[in-house]
């Protein structure tokens, strides 16, 4: 079956192109990204596995111009993967929010748009985006199944003591505020993934995933299930990252608004977009750059790196604790799979619970699934590389063959 899987933002779209012939057995035929959607010139990147990339310029006003030039590539003679559309078999599409509507991936019909509408409120970054993704398809290929696969759905399982808020109990009946937690996909695949790395049993094990990236989150998962993930009712809660600042002190928010004279957009925007890493560092959000600070003896640089760490032991003791303990850590996300240096800070800290960490095995890693922890270590430690688009492709395939 080949999938064109879709991951539409404001004014991007990435894609790939895989041909599954089961959930495990697959081939990447192509994939690329179209950026800039909506200014005065459009980005087309593309590559075709095995070739050089390709990249042109043109103007792209909207998601279905650019999902069209997309389709347009794909078919071409000389760049292209298909011999013609109707290769494309189903489309499955990354939406980050379904709320409590969608507990699991759903093929789209109208009830399925309707509920992603009514989410738009709780992601209007994302969702609205998601949607011209799955429009641009109804219109340029309306016989093809589209499949939904949420961001949200694999933390449904949360019980209602880790997913409520100590809020006035209205608040949740009215607005539906709860945390929900995001990067599901990424969580679900990682966790799996990496037991099956270390000879464990994903449905009989308790893991915790970190998935460090410009965006973090750290999810507890019990027998295959999440039983609690740091973000929640938006991405901002959680640790700290690239550029929101994670879990704060409530009346933080409107000390600074007094203070600064600050109004609900101006207080979004410092929390989401000049907070986290930029906020303290001062010079980049870039994890990249501000090792090479640190490494400098910039003392900014090194208070960013020791506040991760710290944060993110704290989560991994609390999970520990919830879960009356664990079998697997996981370390996923650009940092996750790209940084020995913040994983080896965190490592070195879990000796009191059993794990041995392997300095060796962790030097120079990057982008690699690899165990990080020494064999008589009784808890497993890796880094394992996600792919979100994979488990798109194989949650659309499982909903088709049904």
């Amino acid at each position: 079956m080949v999938i064109l899987v879709l991951n539409c933002g404001s004014s991007s779209i990435k894609y790939q192109v895989l041909d599954m012939k089961t959930t495990s057995d697959y081939n990447l035929l192509a994939k690329g990204i179209v950026e800039r959607i909506g200014l005065e010139t459009g980005v087309l990147s593309h590559r075709v596995s095995g070739k050089d990339k390709y990249e042109t310029e043109s103007p792209i006003p909207n998601h279905t111009e650019g999902i069209k030039k997309v389709l347009d590539i794909l078919i071409n003679k000389e760049l292209g993967v298909l011999n013609s559309l109707s290769d494309i078999e189903a489309v499955g599409h990354r939406v980050a929010h379904g709320g409590e509507f969608f507990k699991a991936s759903s093929l789209v019909d109208e009830s399925v748009i309707e509920g992603i509408e009514k989410l738009c409120e709780l992601a209007p970054l994302h969702n609205p985006a998601n949607l011209l993704g799955i429009f641009a398809i109804q219109t340029l290929m309306p016989q093809t199944p589209q499949v939904a696969v949420f961001d949200t759905s694999f933390h449904q399982t949360m019980p209602n003591f880790a997913f409520m808020y100590a809020l006035p109990y209205e608040y949740y009946t009215k607005y539906k505020i709860r945390r929900y937690g995001f990067h599901g996909t990424s969580h679900k695949f990682v966790g799996k993934k990496a037991c099956d790395l270390a000879g464990l049993d994903f449905e009989n094990s308790k893991v915790i995933t970190c998935h460090l990236g410009n965006g973090s989150s750290i999810t507890a998962i019990k027998n295959g299930k999440s039983v609690d993930t740091s973000m929640g009712f938006t991405p901002l809660e959680g640790i700290i990252m690239g550029t929101r600042s994670g879990d704060i002190d409530a009346g933080i928010v409107t000390f600074i608004q007094e203070k600064e004279g600050l109004d609900a957009a101006g207080i979004n925007s410092l929390l989401n977009k000049k907070s986290g890493f930029i906020g303290i560092f001062g010079e980049s959000s870039d994890a990249r750059d501000i090792e090479k600070a640190a490494a400098n003896n910039n003392e900014r640089a090194k208070l960013v790196l020791d506040m991760l760490n710290y944060r993110v032991l704290k989560y991994i003791g609390a999970y520990t604790a919830a879960m009356g303990g664990v079998d697997m850590i996981v370390f996923t996300g650009g940092i996750g799979e790209n940084d020995p240096h913040i994983r080896e800070m965190v490592g070195s800290h879990l000796g009191y619970m059993g794990m041995n960490f392997d300095y060796q095995a962790n030097k120079g890693v990057r982008g690699k699934d690899v165990i990080l922890s020494t064999p008589d270590s009784k808890v497993k430690m890796a880094t394992v590389t996600t792919n979100e688009e994979l488990v798109i492709a194989q949650d659309t395939m499982l909903i088709l063959s049904k």
